[in-house]
């Protein structure tokens, strides 16, 4: 009988039938699967079979979470099901014919912007701070700012600008770049192209408005003119300027003869693709990204920008939800480059907020259910420094009414701060540090928003709850065990009394890096620990060492990216390099085990390239966590610290 045949069995009728699959493949920890029709699987009843530890859908994938025994799970459903596996790369791209075409736009938006958000975050704090000390009158009755009666200040006021032109006025260098890399093309193209646009030989974007057309200069070519306007702070045109340099590129890359490829690409795709930017598409994109920016901004200052406010509060977590999100960050860049600032930023932080104080509730409803609060706590702590998945997918969604108090309580946190005309710097940190991206002048009336994104979320889902949960999600199942006499067990004492300590197993980090705690991965699958508990690494190092001595348990040939090791005491320990590398098809990884070896601690597992791994757009975090906990009865993590590989302790078990 094979090892899994009842929940195979199972799995195959409660996601559809052999009909409803497309294709199917496995990871390190999930199967993924391309449905059909999504509809037909029942996710419930597939979360309560005994070898699944949680499902979740992921950019047209249906993945179920089976642990470190995926192979063998996957091996027995495929021949069961009579259905071919197929690789990663396959999967991806019939998943994507699962989603629709505006899921397709904003899933390719997000990818662009993500690369780019750190720097546009680090760009909004610098001007927030530069307009603190520079633009505020604290001194003498209100005239002089903290830059003019300090020189250093003044100094300090200055050099600031060097890091906010870089990041905004600049941005089109990084978009095109971000373009480039995503679509797999020569990315030194992209930034030549992105500093084409942005030239200090061309007219500032930023003067266009206020300098007569007479006085815009031009490049004359005696047939025609071409003027001579830069794009500085423009989105959309960089964006449709990048497109048309990568259609170039791969054109060109098919056509021409191999031999004279690398010189001949670069010149016929960056050329052309130039001339075009300043010609055809940087014109268009620059009336597009306007006309965007003006109707956001309008809708948001004109007599229905409160309504317009309490429908974006209510609806923008279940946007997040469907990945339409990345859209805001076009909008709400293109509206602090034209307007000096963005009303759409603070509504998001207010969200965010809100979706984390419904989470604050569940975890005071649940404080008993240890099974949620694994989940509950650090949902909580992430929503409220502005990342909401893992609240949305793991907590307020799950439950249905947490979700929607949360959106009640961003709907009215909204209204008041458009109704206030609050505005930020720029894209922000988001949740409860996201005050630190508006505008000093608005703090107080931002702090009340706060507040009501706070405590009316978590009211409405305190009530609503204490209704709603039943007694076992509330409190988690409860085992009553037997109890001993007190004589009884006295006796047990005196005769273990001679028995040695048990022995205490030290695991030191895998990989030379800052240890972080499990809740910070972003991987929502480790995050909430469904996998089980752990740590997190951010890898300075590129090898991965044997933590202890022990055999492996599994490893991905294909793929090189993760492996699993068994203890003498039956812990099973996952090391899983980055996050979704799987799909770089082992491109960069190196492994030096095989399954059934036994390994003493220090012994080489896997290496890896951290550059093609920054190259295919993931994260380069690394999972060490605990996949079974064997006879262990406890396990003690540290973090917060830097480690070095096969030396430092971070975990130990009891």
């Amino acid at each position: 009988m094979a090892k899994y045949e009842q929940d195979v069995k199972e799995l195959l009728r409660l996601i559809g039938g052999k009909e409803n699959i497309s294709a199917v493949s496995h990871c390190m920890t999930r199967m993924r699967f391309v449905l059909v029709d999504q509809k037909k699987a029942d996710e419930k009843a597939i979360q309560d079979l005994k070898s699944v530890k949680g499902t979740f859908t992921q950019a047209g994938q249906y993945q179920v979470i089976i642990g470190n025994d995926v192979s063998t799970f996957y091996n027995e459903f495929t021949a069961y099901a009579g259905v071919e596996g197929v690789s990663k790369d396959a999967v991806k791209s019939m998943a994507k014919t699962n989603q629709k075409p505006i899921q397709k736009i904003m899933g390719s938006l997000g990818e662009i912007f993500a690369p780019l958000i750190p720097a546009l975050i680090c760009g909004g704090l610098v001007l927030g701070f530069r307009n603190i000390i520079g633009e505020i009158n604290f001194f003498n009755n209100g005239t002089e700012s903290l830059a003019d009666v300090s020189q250093f200040f003044a100094g300090l006021y200055n050099f600031l600008w060097l890091i906010g032109e870089a990041v905004f006025h600049l941005l089109p260098v990084g978009i095109v770049w971000s373009i480039t890399k995503k679509m797999g093309t020569t990315q030194i193209l992209g930034i030549v192209l992105g500093l084409t646009l942005v030239s200090s030989q061309l007219l500032n974007g930023f003067s266009v408005a206020s300098t007569a057309p007479a006085d815009i200069p031009v490049w004359d070519f005696g047939f025609a003119k071409v003027q001579m306007i830069g794009y500085q702070g423009q989105v959309i045109a960089a964006m449709m300027a990048g497109f048309v340099l990568v259609y170039l590129e791969k054109f060109f890359k098919k056509h021409c003869p191999e031999v004279v490829s690398m010189i001949v690409v670069p010149f016929c795709a960056l050329i052309p693709a130039v001339i075009i930017a300043h010609t055809i598409v940087g014109p268009i994109g620059w009336k597009i990204g306007n006309a965007i920016a003006d109707v956001v901004y309008t809708g948001l200052t004109s007599n229905m920008g409160v309504l317009f406010a309490l429908v974006f509060g209510v609806c923008y977590a279940p946007i997040v939800m469907t990945g339409l999100h990345h859209m805001t960050n076009a909008v709400d860049t293109q509206l602090s480059n034209l307007f000096g600032g963005t009303i759409l930023w603070p509504m998001i932080a207010l969200s965010n907020i809100a979706q984390g104080s419904s989470v604050l509730a569940m975890s005071v409803l649940q404080k008993k259910n240890d099974r949620a609060q694994q989940i509950n706590v650090p949902a909580c702590i992430s929503c409220y420094l502005g990342v909401t998945e893992p609240a949305l997918f793991g907590v307020n969604l799950k439950y249905g009414f947490p979700l929607v108090c949360g959106m009640i309580g961003s709907g009215i946190a909204a209204v008041i701060s458009v109704g206030f005309g609050v505005q930020a710097f720029s894209i922000g940190v988001g949740g409860l540090p996201g005050i630190l991206s508006i505008k000093p002048e608005y703090w107080l009336i931002f702090l009340v928003a706060m507040a009501v994104a706070i405590v009316v979320p978590f009211c409405l889902t305190y009530i609503v709850g204490k209704k709603k949960l039943s007694k076992e999600e509330r409190f988690g199942k409860c085992e009553v065990q037997d109890v001993q006499p007190i004589e009884e067990v006295k006796e047990e004492k005196n005769e273990d009394a001679h028995v040695e300590k048990e022995e205490v197993v030290a695991l030191t980090s895998p990989i030379t890096g800052r240890i972080i705690p499990i809740e910070q991965m972003p991987d929502a699958v480790f995050s909430q620990k469904i996998m089980g508990d752990g740590v997190g690494i951010e890898p300075t190092g590129n090898v991965v060492l044997a933590p202890c001595d022990g055999t492996i348990s599994v490893v991905m040939t294909d793929s090189k990216h993760a492996c699993g090791l068994t203890l003498d005491n039956g812990v099973e320990l996952l090391i899983h390099v980055g996050i979704d590398t799987v799909d770089m098809g082992g491109d960069g990884f190196e492994l030096f085990v095989k399954s059934g070896d036994r390994v003493k601690r220090g012994d080489k597992l896997i290496s890896f390239t951290p550059e093609k791994i920054e190259q295919a757009g993931h994260p380069k975090t690394t999972a060490f966590i605990i996949a079974g906990e064997g006879t262990a009865k406890e396990f003690k993590f540290h973090t917060e610290m830097d480690a070095t590989a096969g030396e430092t302790i971070v975990m130990e078990c009891l």
